[in-house]
């Protein structure tokens, strides 16, 4: 990413947050990914819209990566095991904190 697109960027939060204005008036849902990841750890029943919202968001990474390979370029100094550790405490701090910090942020809770 080499500049600032105000027009993607426009788009881009549009579409995340109709996104998360639907599923919170479609399902009651607040779309916090930590919950949601959550909630497949902990058996939650409602798995089935929980996996396919996780699966959703792997599978629209991929297709970005495939179709514009240029913009999702990223060069990480770290190791795979250390970049694993912190996402896992990331994961771990938010949910001890009763949060998320995509749903703080795009819910505003």
């Amino acid at each position: 990413m080499e500049s600032f697109t105000p027009i993607s960027s426009f788009l881009g939060g549009a579409l995340i947050g109709s996104s998360s204005a639907l599923l919170l008036a479609l399902n009651g849902k607040i779309a916090g990914i930590s919950g949601i990841a959550g909630g497949l750890v902990d058996g939650a029943r409602d798995r089935q819209w929980r996996f396919a919202f996780v699966l959703g968001l792997v599978l629209t990474g991929l297709l970005a990566s495939a179709l514009a390979p240029g913009q999702m370029a990223v060069t990480i100094h770290r190791s795979t095991p250390v970049l694993i550790v912190a996402g896992l405490l990331v994961g771990v701090g938010t949910r001890i904190g009763s949060g998320c910090t995509s749903g703080h942020g795009v819910c505003g809770l």
